[in-house]
């Protein structure tokens, strides 16, 4: 009986966690399946918080974002923040088109109408809307990253799926922890998924990674993550810190990114839309030498 291409890799490893963020910027969700589409994770980053231009706001100036903490049920997204009701958004409800800018993206999206933006005005201090992502519009990641390929995305940063691995945070914990700080979750780098089964910074060097779902599933890591200052937010308390970039500027500056500070790979969907993926699911991938 033939091996599969996953079990006839180069590197071997395993889905070890998955996150959705329905609301970009906020708490994200950890599940044990998603259902993959073309622009990632299903739900992943379909919602925005903008301001009164229409701009995106993040953790990076509204730390607080972090507590906003997200429940996904069968036909609607629960948001949950200290001090606040709960507020219900149905996933398939959508008001006003409005148009909102995420970086140097200026895209078509729906307005969620006046109680979701007085309740993050409310809460964040200043006066705010919450936006969802116009599926008809195809945001596409950099031409120049994917080679050519067509990889869109809704409201992420730039690209449809972040990885990173087990490995590589155990190695910035035992930095950390080496110069005096706590060790820090995963959840404070935003993965969308997290693989076990490689040495630290494995995900870096690493091709097409291949899943073992029910039907082809690739995954390409196109890009280093350039990390901002989000890493340096605590997500149970919202403080900030400088320990998590100071260390990773240590080690992990990257020249083909003019010296940014990277972790984690930057991903697209080459093949396996509308697949399931699932915590504990092999995945295979070649070394890469670019």
């Amino acid at each position: 009986m033939s091996r599969s291409p996953v079990e006839t890799a180069e590197v071997q490893a395993r889905i070890a966690r998955l996150f959705v963020y329905p609301v970009k910027s906020c708490a994200g969700v950890e599940v044990s399946e998603a259902l993959l589409t073309d622009t990632g994770l299903d739900l992943d980053r379909a919602w925005m918080v903008v301001d009164r231009e229409g701009e995106f706001v993040s953790q990076r100036e509204l730390p607080r974002m972090a507590l906003v903490k997200v429940q996904l049920k069968s036909s609607e997204v629960v948001l949950r923040a200290p001090g606040m009701l709960a507020l219900h958004l149905q996933v398939d409800t959508v008001e006003e088109p409005t148009r909102v800018r995420v970086w140097d993206d200026e895209v078509p999206a729906y307005d969620m109408g006046a109680v979701a933006a007085q309740w993050f005005t409310d809460f964040l201090g200043r006066p705010l809307r919450l936006v969802r992502f116009d599926p008809e519009h195809r945001r596409l990641s950099s031409l120049q990253w994917t080679g050519g390929a067509e990889a869109p995305n809704q409201f992420a940063d730039a690209f449809p799926l972040l990885v990173a691995s087990e490995a590589s945070l155990q190695e910035l914990n035992a930095r950390l922890e080496a110069a005096g700080h706590g060790a820090i979750g995963i959840e404070r780098f935003r993965p969308n998924i997290v693989l076990s089964g490689l040495q630290a910074q494995d995900e870096d060097r690493l091709g097409v990674l291949r899943v073992a779902a029910d039907e082809p599933v690739e995954l390409d890591p196109v890009k280093p993550c350039a990390r901002c200052s989000i890493p340096d937010v605590d997500p149970a308390t919202a403080e900030t810190g400088t320990a998590v970039g100071d260390t990773l500027q240590a080690y992990r500056r990257n020249e083909r990114l003019g010296g940014a500070v990277c972790f984690g790979m930057n991903a697209i969907v080459r093949a396996g839309a509308g697949q399931v993926l699932r915590v504990g699911q092999a995945v295979g991938a070649d070394w890469r030498f670019d």
